[in-house]
């Protein structure tokens, strides 16, 4: 089963200082009086495989927020009341059926006022129906897929952050059409991908995008989720032939497959690793050879908010954010606050603010078109020691692509 662990914020976050304990700590709500907190729920995956991943992006920039709001009295009201948020929270163990259980216990039992989306493609895509079935918004920030526009007419109140597998695959395809075209590197490409929807969506997406740049797909393997052991994977793309590797991965498979690259001597002068990629984590265990690796997401390092929200990320849950989704993430419950602000805590109203709205953000001022985020980075890579945006090329902020990448040192 899963694990509840139901805090208000002095517990979670060290905040009842001057916010006062009693209303914070309030959970039992009687007909005719009036609401002392905003109630936040969530599943998460705090253990097993999912745990990386929710662990790095996910849950930090929940913390993070609400010791935020909670910092600076709690989230206003339209009324003018300013309400502290109080937290109930449960581990889905990276069970899609346990966070299928516990978003029907925080909706029917718990009568939280908000659900926040778990990590992962699969768990908001397990989640949905019952999100939409209860009337709660859905900030599935988390999730690539090329059905979010079908999925958010599906689901009306669903709202998809992170785009789709196409956007960030075509995007890849014309960092290395380009650097073909210069020659830069040979047209054949080795590319692995998890067998998991994410995975799915990237390499289905990936296979036409890269042949239409004129590419040849040396090594196209798909490989279960969970598997540790990349040796013989990495040898036989290393014998394709290949200048540009590509990993459609995981956390797990994203660090075993680096690690494996460089026992093996694997060099090629492209290396793309997926989800973790972007990771500070991904940094330490590489040193110096992450220099010129590709992934997902990137930011903006010029960008003022951006630097701020790092520093404050690593004071409040002593690590540094992913450079992907980790700053989507925070802007998408920043999103979420400012609707509550304008709107109050009636979820339709809520829903509809979102789809319509315009936020400040740390990423900027954002606007959502039919319910999706579309002002996004595609495709970075680490460079000076920072994980930067290289595509789309023309937004504002980027960076040159730097291939051939240096060697494994």
């Amino acid at each position: 089963m899963f694990t509840k662990k139901r805090t208000g914020v002095s517990r979670l976050l060290g905040l009842a200082a001057g916010l006062g304990a009693a209303a914070v700590l309030s959970t039992a709500l009687t007909a005719g009086v009036q609401a002392e907190s905003i109630r936040i729920g969530y599943a998460v995956s705090k253990t097993g495989p999912n745990s990386a991943g929710a662990g790095m992006t996910t849950l930090p920039n929940y913390v993070l927020w609400v010791k935020d709001v909670n910092a600076a009295g709690g989230l206003k009201l339209p009324d003018g009341r300013q309400l502290p948020i109080e937290v109930t929270e449960y581990d889905d163990r990276s069970a899609s059926e346990e966070a299928v259980r516990a978003i029907e216990r925080l909706a029917t039992q718990d009568k939280v006022d908000f659900i926040l989306p778990p990590w992962g493609t699969g768990f908001n895509l397990a989640i949905a129906p019952l999100m939409d079935r209860f009337g709660y918004p859905q900030l599935a920030v988390t999730a690539v897929t090329d059905k979010a526009p079908e999925f958010a007419k599906r689901w009306t109140k669903s709202f998809w952050f992170l785009g789709g597998g196409s956007d960030y695959a075509e995007a890849l395809a014309d960092v290395l059409g380009a650097a073909l075209k210069d020659g830069k590197i040979n047209n054949k490409v080795a590319m692995i991908s998890v067998a998991d929807g994410f995975g799915i969506d990237l390499v289905k997406a990936a296979r036409p995008a890269l042949e239409e740049k004129g590419f040849e797909l040396a090594y196209d393997k798909t490989y279960p989720l969970g598997t540790s052991d990349f040796a013989a994977i990495v040898n036989e793309a290393k014998a394709s032939g290949a200048d540009s590797f590509i990993a459609f991965s995981y956390p797990p498979g994203t660090f075993g497959v680096t690690k494996q690259a460089q026992v093996a001597g694997f060099n090629p002068k492209v290396f793309y690793a997926g989800v973790g990629g972007a990771f500070p984590v991904y940094k330490k265990m590489n040193g110096e050879n992450v220099a010129g690796v590709m992934s997902l997401g990137g930011v903006d390092v010029s960008s003022a908010a951006i630097a701020d929200y790092f520093q404050r990320h690593e004071a409040a849950v002593g690590q540094a954010p992913d450079s992907w989704a980790s700053s989507v993430t925070y802007a998408s419950l920043q999103v979420l606050q400012q609707a509550i602000e304008r709107q109050g805590l009636d979820r339709d109203a809520v829903a509809a603010e979102i789809a319509s709205g315009e936020f400040d953000t740390i990423l900027g001022k954002v606007r959502l078109e039919d319910n999706q985020l579309r002002t996004l980075w595609w495709a970075g890579q680490w460079q000076d020691g920072a994980f930067v945006g290289v595509a789309p090329g023309d937004k504002a902020g980027a960076q040159a692509p730097v291939v051939p990448k240096p060697a494994w040192k």
